[in-house]
C-alpha cells in the first residue's frame, strides 16, 4: 500500500505523524512510504533520516496522493482539496468540535479514521492515552506559568514555601488527563482536589494518589463550591468521540478571583467551560471576568520531540493492520478499530459523534 504523511498545516504544530522507525517496519512489511519534505523538522526528523529507512520523499502532492494517508491533526481547510474517495485517512479528527472537517469528509467519500475514537479490547482509548498523559502534564505546567503576576495571574507560586500556604488545583475529571494533572500538581506540592463521577474511578485514584490528593464526587454544587479558592482548575473531562459537557457556566466563572487561571483540556471536544474558544501556542490565553484562559486545542505539539514519538508508538501496530490488510480486512480482524471510524461512504458511522453534530449549532 501507499503510504502519505504530510506536513502538519495547523498553526503552531510541530509533530508529525510517522516516525523514521515506523517507516522502516512499513517499508519492511514490502509499503511504499511517502513523507514530505520537512514534515518531521518540528519533532527533530530530518528528511534524511526517513531516506535511510526507504521512505521517499516529496512535495505535499505525493504525499496524499497515498491510499493510506497519515496525520496528526484534523485537515485544515486548505488540505480539503487534496481528500479522496479511494482514499483513507487516519488522524486525530475530533468531529464533535469541526463540523466542517465533518463535512468535507462526507462530500470527498474518504474513510476516515479517528485515533481519538480507536478501543482497545477493554474500551479504554490507547491512541489518545499518551497525548492525554502530556497534555495532563502540561496543564499544570501552563496554569503555574499564567499564574505569575507579569503574565497577567494572581501572582501565586502553586508550591507554597515555608509558612505561606501552597495554591489550589481543581481537576475535573479522573481519567488520564485528569491523573496526570494531578500528579504533576501534587508533585509541586500544591493543594489538588480531583473531581469525577466515577466512583470506581476515584477508589482507583485512592490507591494511586493516597493521601496527596483531595477525591471528590463530581456534582454542579461541588465544582461551584470549590471555584471561589481555586487558583487554577484543569478541564479534563471526556465522552468519547461526543461533545465535552459544559460542566462551568459563565455565571459560576464569576466565583473564581481575579487572576486565577482556567486550562480546558477539552477544547478539542468542544471545551468543558462555556466561555471557552480554542486557542493556539503563538496566542495561548485570553481573560472573561478577571480569570485567564488558557484553551489551546494542541497542546502536546509543544513538546513534539515527546509528543510525536509518543503518539507513534501507539499508532504504528494499528497502521500495519490497515496497511497490510486494507480497512475492510482490518476492521474484521481487530474489532477495536471499528469504533475509530467515523466517517465512511459519504456517511457518519460513529454513533456518539453523529449525535453530535446532529446537536451542533446551525445544523
Amino acid at each position: 500500500m501507499r503510504i502519505g504523511v504530510p506536513a502538519e498545516v495547523k498553526s503552531d504544530e510541530y509533530r508529525v505523524a510517522l516516525t523514521p522507525a515506523g517507516a522502516l517496519e512499513l517499508t519492511r512489511r514490502g509499503h511504499e512510504v511517502w513523507v514530505e519534505a520537512g514534515a518531521g523538522a518540528g519533532s527533530g526528523l530530518s528528511d534524511e533520516a526517513f531516506a535511510r529507512v526507504g521512505a521517499r520523499i516529496g512535495t505535499p502532492e505525493d504525499a496524499w496522493a497515498g491510499e493510506l494517508v497519515l496525520k496528526v491533526k484534523e485537515p485544515q481547510a486548505s488540505e480539503f482539496g487534496f481528500l479522496r474517495d479511494d482514499q483513507i485517512l487516519f488522524t486525530y479528527l475530533h468531529l464533535a468540535a469541526n463540523p466542517g472537517v465533518a463535512g468535507a469528509l462526507r462530500r470527498a467519500g474518504t474513510t476516515g479514521i479517528a485515533y481519538e475514537t480507536v478501543e482497545d479490547r477493554a474500551g479504554r482509548l490507547p491512541l489518545l492515552a499518551p497525548m492525554s498523559e502530556i497534555a495532563g502534564r502540561l496543564a499544570v505546567q501552563a496554569g503555574a506559568r499564567y499564574l505569575e503576576r507579569p503574565l497577567g495571574g494572581r501572582g501565586v507560586l502553586l508550591g507554597g514555601v515555608a509558612g505561606v500556604a501552597p495554591g489550589s488545583v481543581v481537576v475535573i475529571g479522573g481519567g488520564i488527563v485528569g491523573t496526570n494533572a494531578a500528579v504533576v500538581a501534587a508533585g509541586m506540592q500544591a493543594h489538588v482536589a480531583v473531581l469525577d463521577t466515577d466512583l470506581g474511578r476515584l477508589r482507583d485514584l485512592e490507591m494511586l494518589l493516597a493521601g496527596r490528593v483531595t477525591l471528590l464526587h463530581s456534582t454542579q454544587l461541588a465544582i461551584e463550591e470549590l471555584l471561589p479558592t481555586a487558583d487554577l482548575v484543569v478541564g479534563a473531562v471526556l465522552l468519547p468521540g461526543a461533545r465535552a459537557p459544559r460542566l462551568i457556566s459563565r455565571q459560576a466563572l464569576g466565583l473564581m478571583r481575579r487572576g486565577s487561571v482556567i486550562v480546558d483540556v477539552a477544547v478539542d471536544q468542544g471545551g468543558c467551560i462555556e466561555t471557552t474558544r480554542p486557542t493556539t501556542h503563538s496566542d495561548p490565553v485570553f481573560e472573561v471576568d478577571g480569570v485567564i484562559h488558557y484553551c489551546v486545542a494542541n497542546m502536546p505539539g509543544a513538546v513534539p520531540v515527546t509528543a510525536t514519538r509518543a503518539l507513534c508508538n501507539a499508532t504504528l501496530p494499528h497502521i500495519a493492520w490497515i496497511a497490510d490488510e486494507g480497512v475492510a480486512g482490518a476492521l474484521r480482524t481487530h474489532p477495536e478499530l471499528r469504533p475509530g471510524v467515523n466517517v465512511r461512504d459519504g456517511k457518519v458511522v460513529n454513533a456518539a459523534v453523529a449525535e453530535a453534530l446532529a446537536s451542533a449549532p446551525g445544523h
